[in-house]
């Protein structure tokens, strides 16, 4: 590979430089990924084919001192909620009913 002294190079010609360099790129991850969606089609996989979405989680607990903090019991407990059973309340005391 022919070596390149850019510290010498005009602005003019780093930038001839910069756009060889993007399209030269552009080109082979077009390559790459076309070559990624060939084997996945092998394998039984659709590429283009959206995402399942999930349903939003409907809230289930909510803070009673900030009516718009709310929980839908998935993933981490909020610290609110974590804060008020460490006091000695019940996860059933936030539920929306």
């Amino acid at each position: 590979m022919k070596r390149v002294d850019v510290q010498s190079m005009s602005v003019e010609e780093l930038w001839a430089l910069h756009l060889a360099v993007v399209a030269e790129l552009n080109q082979k991850i077009a390559a790459e990924r076309d070559t990624l969606n060939l084997r996945l089609r092998r394998l039984g996989v659709d590429p283009d084919k959206p995402k399942r979405s999930y349903p939003k989680a409907v809230p289930k607990y909510r803070n009673p001192d900030n009516p718009s903090q709310t929980w839908a019991g998935r993933g981490k407990q909020p610290r609110w909620l974590r804060d008020e059973i460490l006091s000695g309340k019940q996860l059933t005391d936030f539920l929306i009913r």
